[in-house]
């Protein structure tokens, strides 16, 4: 993952529930790659971040509210997951149309996990090619989505993953979709 981002905003729309290492690990490779990452979320202070879904994992301290947030103030948009994250931004109309907007920009759009339950209430699934931790494949293919089952899934600026597993892949993806280059998968080919 040599590649610049110097000058680039990536917003990470997370709250109390998500799954740390989902925000982590791409944050990281993020911030290496020397993008200015910024946690928002439906509200101020810290977020409890969790670990398998079940055991508390600390906190990541929110840089500002989704509320508050413009779509033009960033170049690509994380979604990490966890169960109760996502089921606590989908129900959040700010969260909601803020995922929705960016995916309509054009910009990159990465979720992971459980992360794509936002993409379905943003209404953005539908006729894209997506992928998601197993127990959400239906849910994304009454949505209109077509659901494959592959570490890391790039359809336009929408960036999909399945589980802390492909955490490796999914960072590259970012990277390379907002750098603009290829990932090596698709050198491959």
């Amino acid at each position: 993952m040599a590649a610049d981002l110097q000058g680039k905003r990536v917003a990470i729309l997370a709250a109390d529930g998500v799954e740390r290492v989902e925000l982590e690990q791409p944050r990281e490779a993020l911030d290496r790659a020397g993008a200015q990452t910024e946690v928002l979320s439906i509200h101020d202070g810290e977020i409890k971040a969790r670990k398998n879904d079940l055991d508390e994992a600390g906190t990541f301290t929110v840089d500002g509210l989704v509320a508050d947030a413009s779509v033009g103030d960033y170049d690509a948009l994380l979604l990490p997951g966890g169960t109760v994250n996502p089921d606590q931004l989908r129900v959040d109309k700010d969260a909601v149309s803020f995922v929705r907007d960016f995916v309509e920009s054009g910009k990159p759009v990465a979720a992971i996990c459980h992360g794509p339950w936002t993409l379905i209430e943003a209404g953005v699934a539908a006729g894209r090619t997506l992928t998601s931790f197993p127990s959400i494949r239906t849910d994304l293919r009454n949505a209109g989505a077509d659901v494959v089952d592959q570490d890391v899934v790039v359809d336009k600026n929408l960036i999909t993953s399945r589980s802390p597993e492909d955490l490796p892949a999914f960072s590259e993806a970012i990277v390379s979709q907002l750098a603009g280059t290829p990932t090596k998968e698709e050198e491959k080919s």
